[in-house]
């Protein structure tokens, strides 16, 4: 039998090795930035121009957009927001596109389901009920007390007029809550979770049995305690039993930032993924401004979800971020109310 010649062998050896590593340097699994960034917490983002900016609504001048909740269902993006002006202090808006450049010409739509204050709204649709929820935080003179979370449903995403009048989630204040706002509600096989923070370094947890949502809520107890602030959202990381929890912290790198916490179940232990000023999730650090400087501050911003069903899972491979943002000089010397507020849109950066 013929033998190979051991050099040549070798040539082959080595030529192999050179195709293997080609191939693997362009295989999927090493250009999934997303991914990879949820196992190590470097988180890389850039952004474009503002997607969406203030329009104002009959009879009022708009201050801000912020506050964004996204779905995107059947081929179409369905966000939902807090608008804030000089005659209304709250209320939350409707607007749908196909893709993010028609996003700023899209109609912004006031939601008539409620006369008075109410607004950080979260939408998903639960599978059980076969409604789609708004969660939101809301006041009205006849509720005790008159500030508590609520919730609204339709059987009709597009059409917003459809939504029911808010009903409080609770019949009461629990009495060990001081402060609550930024309301979330994610759901596991089992039970619907309700998460909110108390502007004060702390995230609480309540829960209920998937038959008794929207009632039947426990006691909150804290869930994550730490140097945060407001709107913690919650997701299901897809194909993972894991979860991932970005959270508005202050004075980072710019006035406001986000970290995150991942647990393998919604009942579960946060442990910090990028979760210091130094590693954050978002903020003016690891976020690379495209189209020019229009935000200084990375704020209450919402993951694009692979799905749009009450477990909230988001796609590893491609993270997508809808937040609010503003300059600093645009926001001094303004009460908090009249900051303009605009949303942009982070993705990964390759």
């Amino acid at each position: 039998m013929h033998k190979m010649n051991p050099q040549f062998r070798l040539i082959l050896i080595v030529c192999f090795f050179i195709l293997f590593l080609i191939l693997f340097m362009i295989s999927p699994a090493c250009h999934s930035p997303g991914k990879d960034s949820l196992r190590t917490g470097d988180f890389q983002w850039e952004t474009g121009q503002p997607v969406a900016a203030p329009v104002n609504t009959p009879g009022d001048s708009v201050y801000s957009i912020k506050d964004p909740s996204i779905v995107r269902y059947n081929d179409r993006y369905h966000l939902f927001c807090t608008i804030r002006g000089k005659e209304r202090s709250h209320a939350v808006i409707y607007l749908s596109f196909a893709d993010w450049g028609e996003a700023q010409k899209a109609t912004q739509y006031l939601l008539p389901l409620h006369k008075g204050y109410y607004c950080a709204p979260q939408v998903f649709y639960f599978t059980p009920h076969k409604k789609w929820y708004m969660i939101c935080q809301a006041a009205d003179e006849t509720w005790i007390p008159n500030y508590q979370p609520a919730f609204s449903t339709t059987g009709d995403i597009t059409d917003p007029d459809s939504w029911t009048g808010l009903t409080p989630l609770f019949n009461g204040k629990p009495d060990n809550i001081k402060a609550w706002l930024d309301f979330w509600v994610i759901c596991d096989e089992t039970r619907a979770f309700l998460f909110f923070t108390s502007l004060d370094g702390k995230m609480w947890r309540s829960e209920t049995d998937l038959e008794n949502f929207p009632y039947g809520w426990s006691r909150p107890v804290i869930a994550l305690e730490g140097d945060i602030f407001e709107a913690s959202h919650t997701y299901k990381l897809r194909g993972q039993n894991k979860y991932l929890t970005v959270i508005e912290a202050l004075d980072g790198y710019g006035w406001r930032y986000f970290k995150a916490y991942t647990a393998e179940g919604l009942d579960g232990v946060w442990q910090p993924l990028a979760a210091d000023k130094e590693k954050a999730f978002a903020s003016m650090k690891n976020v690379r401004q495209t189209a020019g400087l229009w935000t200084e501050s990375i704020s209450h911003g919402e993951l694009v979800r692979a799905g749009y069903d009450e477990k909230l899972e988001v796609d590893t491979m491609d993270l997508t971020c809808v937040f609010q943002g503003v300059m600093d000089r645009d926001r001094h010397d303004k009460p908090y109310g009249a900051i303009p507020w605009r949303l942009g849109l982070l993705e990964t950066d390759d």
